[in-house]
């Protein structure tokens, strides 16, 4: 290309100078060029201050919004928005729960980070944005510049569905995107730190920026200094003790583990990840049903190692889903694997409670070898489990409850990842590589002294032994109620003599047990709750925050309903007033939940 005087803004001798230099620039030095006139151009617009010396850049204003239910999508929001503000960006970053919709009509870039919950449903805080977003109320957005990251579990059928529904929604309401939604499973790193980077040579369109992303990228990424879900602590076991009675039909575990050394903060409502390992002995079985050989080398996740190492210690084996279906479906002529994949309520039917165990058995033989089989595996996911401890009382261990998950099918004994081997193969001295998972959606009142309602069945009262631990240690003399559910009194009342102590020291005030197995008519949690409805409805007057923690199908979905009807009744409340109170408690985090 050559400069002609009469189609540019250049004098002649300029024209003559850019002619010069143009042809001998590389490629990458006219991407610097362009970069650094753009940088340039957008630095010499300045806001002026007070002092006519002091000048401040124009930059761009990016909203970013989250809506997480166990905290990783607030922690990839936080770390962006992080990023910008380093960029001179103008960052404001919200909950969903907390952000106006209205307000949408104000902003120009918004960025959004969502998960998907449960069988496709958007996580507690994000529902009423959701809704609105649905409404007929929902503005028109021709303004609005945006991109969804969507975080999910492909072992589900509706993988990503909330970040999905929000990315077509904007489109519908006029919106543009900034760069294409991407969908993220459990091992989200690497998609989370592209999308972002897309973003920020999008929003900035500065090569200098666009190069030091490289380094965002890397922060992104997790620091490989400190302990974290890439780089787990291996942690000693110090006690691994079984709380139920002889005769129960339950195993439940109650483990300490020695954190010191790890650097590591957290707060009750926090979790610990466990990365698992499956069982030798399942993996050694599968192996011998696809006919290959154990130390043959594979290559997953750019890593060279056994055929054997790769399916102990990287992927996942024990869970079934649709898109591996799909996947696998590539490599087998069998007609019945067609078919099942064909039927929907076949396969959803088929994969219950089954793993690929059961897929090499029921229908061999497969095209594949070694290598085409591991690549369409995904990374074993991280186990979360609540922790049951106060920092602040044991500064150098962090306590666990875990359920063992064991079942019979088809004849198989079969056994949770994660809890399996906690029950029948970890010992006291042995180590464990863990994180910590923070979830600022599940935190005891900044206002101390909050009275607190704590409502959980089995495992599900771990956090609440971690928030009473806090309050007993700092002192906190403010009203708190446990409801707590089980199977049978004599073998099942876990942690039995902790309430028992907290009562009597009056850190606990109130304390309500459902025993179900022990009488004729089942009786849960949520009976409780309703016998003691109108005590229940007095506490919420006086500002009482409710916590669920447990199973969302039966058990919180349960309370959830026994809330609402005891708001119309006792409030003398419409359904629809009752409705919106529980969403009103949502918005003031007066309703927490932490449920799986």
């Amino acid at each position: 290309m050559k400069l002609q005087v009469i189609n540019s803004p250049f004098s002649e001798e300029q024209v003559k100078l850019l002619n010069e230099l143009l042809p001998k620039l590389t490629v990458e030095q006219k991407i610097w060029l362009n970069g650094y006139l753009s940088a340039t151009q957008t630095a010499e617009k300045v806001i002026v201050e007070e002092s006519p010396q002091t000048v401040a850049p124009i930059t761009k204003a990016v909203t970013i919004l989250y809506g997480s239910q166990t905290g990783n999508s607030q922690g990839l929001a936080e770390k962006y928005a992080a990023l910008l503000k380093e960029k001179d960006v103008e960052v404001t970053i919200a909950s969903l729960a907390s952000f106006k919709p209205n307000n949408l009509k104000k902003i120009t870039n918004l960025l959004l980070v969502v998960s998907t919950h449960g069988e496709g449903e958007p996580p507690d805080q994000a529902m009423q944005f959701y809704d609105f977003l649905y409404s007929k109320r929902a503005p028109k957005l021709e303004h609005l510049h945006y991109s969804v990251l969507a975080l999910g579990d492909s072992s589900y059928e509706f993988f990503c569905k909330t970040g999905k529904d929000f990315d077509e929604q904007f489109e519908k309401l006029g919106a543009t995107r900034i760069v294409p939604r991407t969908d993220c499973d459990l091992d989200y790193d690497e998609p989370a730190a592209q999308w972002f980077i897309a973003i920020q040579q999008e929003l900035l369109r500065s090569t200098e920026i666009a190069i030091s992303s490289e380094k965002g990228e890397e922060d992104i990424k997790e620091s490989k200094s400190s302990y974290c879900r890439k780089n787990p602590f291996y942690a000693e076991v110090l006690e691994n003790l079984n709380l139920n009675g002889r005769g129960s039909n339950k195993e439940t575990y109650h483990v300490e583990i020695a954190i010191e050394g790890a650097d590591f903060h957290f707060k009750p409502g926090d979790s610990i990840g466990i990365q698992p390992e499956n069982d030798e002995s399942l993996v050694d079985a599968l192996i011998t049903a696809l006919q290959f050989d154990a130390e043959s080398k594979v290559t997953v996740f750019e890593e060279s190692l056994t055929l054997k190492k790769a399916l102990q210690n990287k992927l996942e084996i024990t869970v079934l889903s649709k898109p591996l279906l799909r996947k696998i479906g590539a490599y087998t002529a069998h007609e019945d694997f067609i078919a099942l994949l064909e039927d929907d309520t076949a396969w959803k039917d088929y994969v219950k409670g089954r793993d690929l165990l059961d897929i090499a058995g029921d229908y061999a033989p497969f095209s594949w070898d070694a290598q085409q089989f591991v690549a369409l595996l995904r990374k074993i996911p991280a186990r979360l489990y609540s922790i049951a401890s106060s920092q602040k009382a044991n500064s150098d261990e962090v306590h666990l409850t875990i359920g063992k998950v064991s079942y019979e099918n088809k004849g198989r004994a079969r056994l949770g990842v994660c809890s399996g081997r906690i029950a029948e193969r970890i010992q006291v001295g042995d180590t464990l590589p863990i994180y910590v998972q923070k979830n600022s959606n599940f935190r005891l009142p900044e206002q101390e002294d909050t009275p607190i309602i704590m409502i959980g069945a089995g495992t599900g009262v771990a956090p609440y032994r971690a928030f009473l631990e806090e309050r007993e240690e700092l002192g906190i003399v403010g009203k708190s109620w446990l409801f707590f559910g089980d199977q049978h009194f004599v073998t099942d009342f876990l942690y039995q003599t902790d309430w028992q102590h907290w009562l009597a020291s009056g850190t606990l005030t109130k304390m309500n047990v459902a025993f179900s197995r022990d009488t004729d008519k089942k009786v849960y949690v949520q009976h409780k709750i309703e016998e003691n409805a109108e005590t229940f409805y007095e506490w919420l007057e006086q500002g009482a925050v409710i916590y669920v923690c447990g199973d969302e199908k039966s058990m919180a979905s349960d309370v959830d309903q026994t809330l609402h009807r005891i708001i119309e009744q006792q409030g003398q409340k419409t359904a629809e007033e009752a409705k919106a109170f529980v969403k009103d408690l949502k918005q003031q985090k007066r309703y927490q939940r932490d449920v799986y």
